[in-house]
């Protein structure tokens, strides 16, 4: 049976942070669906369609990526998938105390499934979509923390050049 892994987040832009997650997830599974949460707790900047067509961009040359979108519980997304497993990057000791609650309810609602804990590379550590959306907002360069294709999409968002 092939690994198919689950990396889900909201991706409100996608990071070098994200993507570094992303490419060593790809590594150790089969195939990794990146799928994007509508998260109804946060007013994204970028709909859902367009965080997709952004990560699709940024991991095209990721052959076993491919990018989807859910909503409702993970774990139901998960096994709609067929996969067996959950990516989850950490940043932070505050990161895996959240993660760690979500992953025993994910363990819970189905024993199949495993969760998988990446940290994230010291260069991202402090590096969030939040943060990114802050700075461009003020029209700071964040050539250095997103990919250019990000870059370019959030400049058009707030328009400036």
């Amino acid at each position: 049976m092939a690994s198919i892994a689950v990396c889900p987040g909201s991706f409100d832009p996608v990071t070098l942070g994200h993507l570094d997650i992303i490419t060593r997830g790809a590594k150790v599974f089969d195939k990794v669906i990146v799928a994007v949460l509508n998260n109804r707790n946060k007013q994204p900047l970028f709909t859902v369609e367009e965080r997709m067509e952004l990560l699709r961009e940024t991991t095209k040359d990721l052959k076993n990526v491919e990018v989807d979108h859910f909503n409702g519980l993970l774990i139901d997304y998960v096994k709609k998938q067929n996969a067996n497993a959950i990516i989850k990057g950490l940043r932070a000791v505050s990161d895996f105390e959240y993660e760690l609650q979500m992953a025993a309810i994910n363990r819970k609602l189905d024993e199949e499934v495993e969760t998988f804990f990446m940290m994230t590379n010291n260069k991202y550590s402090y590096l969030s979509s939040s943060i990114v959306k802050e700075v461009a907002k003020y029209q700071a360069p964040v050539g250095d923390l997103v990919p250019e294709v990000v870059e370019e999409a959030l400049r058009k968002k707030y328009a400036f050049s």
